[in-house]
């Protein structure tokens, strides 16, 4: 037994579940939104935190640079004797507390040229200033990459940063530029000035940067070497790539990539320190392709949001619950007078017209219901004695429409094989009606000892009134064709017999033959008719169209007479419209090619199954689509005389 669910029901959920969609939507909407600004947020957070970290380095980087390029630019000067030179970088070490130490490195033999190398260092050590010279042969210092790099690039540089094992382990980083000499009229590289800085501050203020509860920052170099980091274990024993490669992580890959190339990013991904989902900001610092990277934990960037979202989930399921109390008490009201009238409803159903109905008098849509329901009620009384008078009368027509048919069926030859003491040839027909009784004919007879006619027809209406057309038209093209005359004459002598007071302007498409069973000859006409269709050995093909008008339309229409010869085992196939035109549930037709695919596999079969198989076929298209048109299909074999002898030979020699 299906359940049955309350109006009372459907109506409080449809408005409830209307309700949490709209709430739904809007709570999405608010966090997708509310999300979005904080993301922003965070986002220009970092990158003014960028900004200011990268302006607090180049306040403390760019006077050590200038310092390095003015005694570079001095140094161009060949005059300054080496105790000049150690003397100048011995002072800007005692005077600038930033520069850890300096040294200025001659090229080989540049100095003197019976030295090999001259490069004071000048470096703090004890509160005072120690020289020393660089260079020996442990320590060819113009091989080094802080000599290298400055002169190949012919540009200053800043280095890999390194631990002073000789300064207590202090991380440093070494700022080296160029500088030249004019020899004879040309400017030539002469050595490279160094400044040692510690990066001690710079580790300090990095470290110093906190966002939110466990946000942090990172610093790399240009190789992606770890700079400044919380993770210990990673400052200079990794690099941002390796760190990639160790963890299979092409996304860290690219991101380090980027910052060495001196991109600026903001993206999500995991922390390296913990793993947790965060929002990573990078953007490069004045150091020659350092970048410093700052990690925000999603969860705490977005705490503000998830509190705003779970506030407004609680007042919205406070209102939800308020709202579902209204509605369902609203709905109750509303749909008790309709389960009242619902039950007398059902007592009338079951056939209790007398049934109670409840009396409302409510001046709206429920009350208009019950006024209708009264008036029903006693419209279905009147209707149930209509009804049982006009069943009646159905039933007798049905039952006369059932006796015509069978009459209509009746008038056309349906006993096959139907002449079976002719072995010359065989025919066979069917017809399948579209209603109890169509306007399709088919008939064949004798007309003397060698002349056989057959011939189908097409009514152009449906139902009654063609059966009666059709009933005429069969008995009119017997008659005459008894006569002996010539299938056009008898089309023609037809065609005036129906055109006369045919005031219903009904008309009928027709095709006769007649076969001289001893010859094969078969002389036919055609009065609008389809085209029957030739079956040989070798194929089938249309039998050429006449062009005649239909017969009945109009009086005094010639009809000429055409003739072809049957060789034995050939057949001639005759149907009506409603074969080519039958439809599937997809407007498809039948159509004219598909016939004649199926008539050219049945070139040599009996006439039988060639009915049967081609109507098969239609029942295949059609798939169980409503017929529309009668269909109609005659074939007719011609096995030729020499058969039908042989045959009585063989007889008479058993």
């Amino acid at each position: 037994m299906r359940t049955r669910t309350s109006l009372s029901f459907k109506l409080a959920a449809l408005v409830l579940g209307v309700a949490g969609l709209v709430f739904a939507a809007v709570l999405s909407y608010n966090y997708v939104a509310s999300r979005g600004v904080i993301v922003r947020q965070a986002e220009d957070r970092c990158r003014s935190l960028g900004r200011e970290t990268a302006n607090r380095i180049a306040a403390e980087l760019k006077p050590v640079e200038q310092v390095v390029r003015n005694i570079a630019l001095a140094l161009e000067d060949a005059s300054l004797t080496s105790g000049e030179i150690t003397a100048l970088a011995r002072r800007v070490v005692d005077g600038n507390a930033d520069i850890f130490a300096m040294a200025i490195a001659f090229e080989p033999y540049g100095m003197s040229p019976d030295r090999l190398f001259f490069a004071p260092y000048c470096h703090r050590s004890g509160g005072n200033v120690a020289v020393t010279q660089l260079g020996g042969p442990d320590y060819r210092y113009f091989y080094m990459d802080w000599y290298q790099l400055p002169k190949e690039l012919e540009r200053p540089v800043w280095t890999e940063p390194y631990r002073d094992e000789g300064g207590g382990g202090v991380l440093m980083t070494t700022f080296a530029a160029p500088f030249y000499r004019l020899e004879k009229g040309r400017r030539s590289f002469a050595g490279v000035v160094t400044a040692d800085i510690s990066l001690d501050w710079l580790q300090r203020n990095i470290s110093g940067i906190h966002l939110f509860d466990t946000g942090y920052a990172f610093v790399i170099s240009r190789n992606g070497t770890f700079i400044s980091h919380p993770v210990e274990s990673l400052l200079l024993n990794e690099s941002i790539f390796s760190l990639a490669e160790g963890r299979e992580d092409e996304e860290l890959w690219r991101i380090g990539r980027s910052m060495s190339e001196g991109g600026t990013g903001f993206l999500e991904r995991d922390s390296v320190r913990d793993g947790r989902p965060s929002f990573l900001f990078y953007t490069p610092l004045p150091l020659d392709g350092w970048s410093m990277g700052v990690l925000l934990p999603k969860q705490e960037v977005l705490s503000e949001a998830s509190a705003l979202q779970r506030n407004m989930l609680l007042i919205g399921l406070c209102g939800f619950v308020l709202l579902a109390a209204a509605v369902i008490w609203l709905a109750r009201s509303i749909t008790k007078p309709v389960r009242l009238l619902s039950d007398g409803a059902m007592q009338m159903a079951s056939g209790d017209l007398d049934a109670s109905l409840p009396d409302i008098r409510a001046n709206d849509e429920v009350g208009d219901l019950a006024a209708a329901f009264l008036h029903m009620r006693d419209s279905l009384k009147e209707h149930i004695r209509n009804l049982t008078d006009t069943t009646a009368q159905k039933e007798r027509i049905e039952s006369e429409l059932r006796i015509a048919r069978d009459i209509q069926m009746g008038i056309l030859p349906k006993l096959f094989p139907a002449f079976p003491d002719h072995q010359e040839f065989d025919v066979f027909a069917s017809i399948e009606p579209a209603k109890e009784v169509g306007g399709d004919l088919y008939d064949f007879f004798f007309i003397d000892e060698r002349r056989f006619c057959f011939l189908i027809g097409d009514v152009s209406d449906k139902g009654v009134p063609a059966a009666f057309f059709m009933a005429v038209t069969k008995t009119l093209l017997k008659a005459v064709a008894a006569q002996g005359f010539a299938p056009g004459e008898i089309l023609r002598r037809v065609n005036n017999d129906l055109a006369e007071k045919n005031d219903s302007c009904m008309f009928v498409t027709l095709f006769l033959a007649v076969l001289d069973i001893d010859s094969g000859e078969v002389s036919y006409a055609c009065a609008g008719h389809n085209p029957p269709v030739l079956l040989k050995s070798d194929g089938v093909s249309w039998v050429p169209p006449m062009n005649e008008p239909m017969a009945g339309a109009m009086e005094e229409i010639d009809y000429s007479t055409q003739v072809m010869t049957l060789a034995p085992g050939e057949t001639l196939f005759l149907y009506t419209d409603g074969v080519t035109e039958a439809m599937n549930e997809q407007q498809e037709l039948y159509s004219d090619e598909r016939l004649l695919e199926v008539l050219d596999v049945l070139r040599d079969s009996g006439v039988e199954r060639i009915v049967t198989t081609v109507a098969a076929s239609i029942c295949e298209h059609t798939g169980g689509a409503a017929q529309s048109d009668d269909i109609t299909m005659l074939a007719l074999r011609f096995a030729g005389r020499m058969k039908r002898f042989k045959e009585k030979a063989d007889g008479i020699q058993e």
